[in-house]
């Protein structure tokens, strides 16, 4: 876990009121209260992310919701394909091929 402090002196540019912002915004969830807050290892590659859409590649902050709303789409797709794989390979070898094979008549 590390604090919004930390945080501001490990991410360069990054502001505490950015981040203060951001958590008001809905676009955080930490642990803790404010004044208090504590960021997991997911947190803060959230603020990374959020910070280079800002900074780096000039994302205005009325469109972050957008951006973040489809990158959290495509995050939870890969989730739910990657445990859709797994489940697959706890199934007979002929079962699977019969499931890949529907699924490339469907794409």
């Amino acid at each position: 876990m590390i604090t919004i402090e930390a945080l501001s002196v490990t991410i360069a540019g990054l502001s505490p009121g950015d981040v203060e912002r951001w958590i008001a915004q809905d676009w955080l969830r930490p642990d803790g209260e404010p004044g208090h807050w504590q960021f997991r290892e997911i947190d803060v590659a959230r603020i990374r992310l959020i910070h280079e859409l800002r900074h780096e590649i000039g994302v205005e902050e009325g469109g972050l919701p957008v951006v973040l709303s489809l990158m959290d789409q495509l995050y939870d797709s890969r989730r739910q394909l990657r445990r859709l794989r797994e489940a697959l390979e706890q199934v007979p070898d002929e079962a699977r091929q019969t499931v890949i094979g529907a699924i490339r008549t469907v794409t």
